[in-house]
């Protein structure tokens, strides 16, 4: 997995401090393209699996949004005083023993770039489906698994091929805080999309959003690590029709 809960809950608030930063590719690109996609959230309740300091969540119910709940392993939440918004710290590899949505389902389930850090990803997603009110549907964010392919392919000297098939865990010091070492699980795109059709849920639209040419120009350091990287793919996930889902594992 991409990491544990202690590193990861040392690890948030130099997240937060990236993201918010005026060249982070979250600004520029991940969340404006996420929130686009999620388009008028008037009435709408989310979930939010992996919700960070809940910053996002909160612009969703500010404009608008009915009341959400966001999971989050570190508990390092803002400040923001609404009733209807709940932050919540809990494991998002254990939402069926979380109290505070038992019983609950949610318009929107939101997993933006913490699906890899589920311990079993099928059964996260199944239970977030089960979450999921009638023509609900979830937004799931992950890496492009060729940027990590590249990465192994430059560490262990081998072919970009060899780097993107390979299944064991990969190591690495991250940008956000450099005493801290993430490791993680490899994946491919035949991985993700086994996935979901395991956990019942299939691909209504994939996105590849990248840095506008505007962005790109003003920010040179960040297009050229697009260029090389890629970047990240959006998943708009819906339930299979009944009878239709995918057989148990």
């Amino acid at each position: 997995m991409e990491s544990v809960s202690e590193p990861w809950s040392r690890l948030a608030p130099d997240y937060e401090r990236a993201r918010s930063r005026e060249d982070s590719l979250d600004r520029l690109v991940e969340w404006p393209a996420q929130r686009a996609l999620l388009g008028d959230v008037s009435g709408v309740s989310f979930l939010d699996l992996g919700c960070g300091n809940g910053g996002k969540l909160l612009e969703l119910v500010e404009d608008g949004a009915a009341a959400s709940v966001g999971i989050d392993i570190s508990g390092n939440f803002i400040r923001h005083g609404r009733a209807d918004l709940e932050l919540v710290q809990a494991d998002l590899s254990h939402l069926a023993s979380v109290p505070e949505i038992e019983g609950r389902t949610f318009d929107r389930i939101m997993f933006l770039q913490s699906f890899g850090y589920a311990v079993d990803p099928v059964r996260t997603l199944r239970t977030a489906r089960s979450l999921l009110s009638p023509d609900g549907y979830i937004l799931l964010t992950r890496t492009q698994p060729i940027r990590y392919a590249i990465e192994r392919a430059e560490a262990n000297g081998t072919s970009l091929g060899e780097g993107y098939f390979a299944r064991d865990p990969h190591a690495h010091r991250n940008g956000w805080n450099e005493e801290i070492t993430l490791t993680k699980r490899p994946y491919t795109m035949s991985d993700l999309l086994n996935t979901f059709s395991a956990a019942g849920l299939w691909v209504e639209t994939t996105l590849e959003p990248q840095l506008s040419e505007a962005d790109g120009e003003r920010y040179p350091h960040k297009q050229a690590w697009m260029d090389k990287y890629l970047g990240i793919l959006i998943f708009k996930l819906l339930p299979l029709p009944t009878g239709a889902q995918a057989p148990a594992a």
